[in-house]
């Protein structure tokens, strides 16, 4: 008879679970804004790469993992509805395993934060808290369906925007860049309710008010894209004022298409939520780097 042994100990975290813990894809946006930051500053690069290098690491990895993290551990009740493959409710991380890697990244983060300069560290302990009140009782701004995804949007799109300008600038940033950051960080509200679509039935026997749990996939979808256009209008028309047609053009074009894309998926919200992260959010955060070019160098605006 063949006796099978155990190749991992379950008292101990698989470490791809820990991995898929940290959602590697959900890095990107606050990476990008970030480098998004970076450029609108006008400072380039070169002057300053290890301040570059160590905020996208910071912005991804370090924050928006610990944030996974930590909303993993606190969503561990929806998710055995929702998903229960996911590490946690699977018992692949066992334990408070969950909860000691989001304590230890958030440590870690406001370390690596500190030597981003006052600016940068300031932002981080504005990320870290943010993560914690979004997830964890007894705030769980998550609960909202308009808190929620507000502050998500903020600490994936404008956070990060505003400290990548500052940290490159060693100072505040200008007012147009300021209102860029804001104005796509709002738009952003609309992509994380399009995110909550996956844990509908989870929510709703859980007690979140998600807009996807509480209006139904249709008038959450339709909100969600007036959400996510309406600001980025807003930004064409500063772009104009500001003298960057050809930058409004581009920006008016990626719109477009994204209306292409949101009439879509308001052929069937729930099926095509997914498909619409991949195209329509593409062109938005496009949208956001032809933006961060046309403020480049602030002396030449009006």
């Amino acid at each position: 008879m063949t006796v099978s042994h155990p190749t991992h100990d379950s008292r101990y975290p698989d470490p791809a679970a820990l991995l898929t813990l940290i959602k590697p894809v959900t890095w990107f946006p606050p990476m990008w804004a970030y480098l998004c930051g970076v450029v609108s500053s006008g400072v380039p690069v070169g002057d300053r790469p290890g301040l570059v290098l160590l905020g996208v690491v910071l912005a991804g990895p370090v924050v928006c993992g610990m944030s996974q993290a930590a909303n993993d551990w606190c969503d561990r009740h929806v998710d055995a509805i929702n998903e229960p493959h996911r590490p946690i409710p699977s018992g692949r991380v066992p334990g408070r395993w969950g909860l000691w890697v989001a304590l230890a990244m958030s440590a870690l983060a406001l370390v690596m934060g500190w030597f981003l300069g006052p600016w940068g560290f300031g932002a981080t302990c504005l990320g870290v808290i943010a993560a914690w009140a979004y997830s964890a009782e007894p705030l769980r701004l998550k609960k909202s369906g308009w808190w929620g995804p507000g502050l998500v949007g903020l600490c994936y799109e404008g956070l990060p925007w505003i400290t990548g300008a500052a940290v490159l600038a060693q100072g505040a940033p200008a007012l147009p860049v300021l209102g860029l950051a804001l104005l796509y960080a709002l738009g952003a509200h609309g992509i994380m309710t399009l995110n909550d679509f996956k844990a509908i039935e989870g929510d709703r026997a859980t007690g979140i008010r998600s807009l996807p749990a509480t209006l139904g996939p249709e008038r959450a979808a339709r909100i969600a894209c007036w959400v996510m256009a309406v600001p980025q209008l807003a930004v064409i028309a500063l772009l104009l004022g500001w003298d960057r047609p050809w930058h409004a053009l581009a920006v008016a074009a990626l719109l477009a298409g994204q209306g292409l894309a949101m009439r879509r998926m308001m052929t069937d919200p729930r099926a095509l939520t997914p498909w619409y992260n991949g195209t329509g959010v593409t062109l938005y955060v496009s949208g956001m780097m032809v933006s961060a070019f046309a403020v480049r160098g602030l002396e030449a605006l009006p």
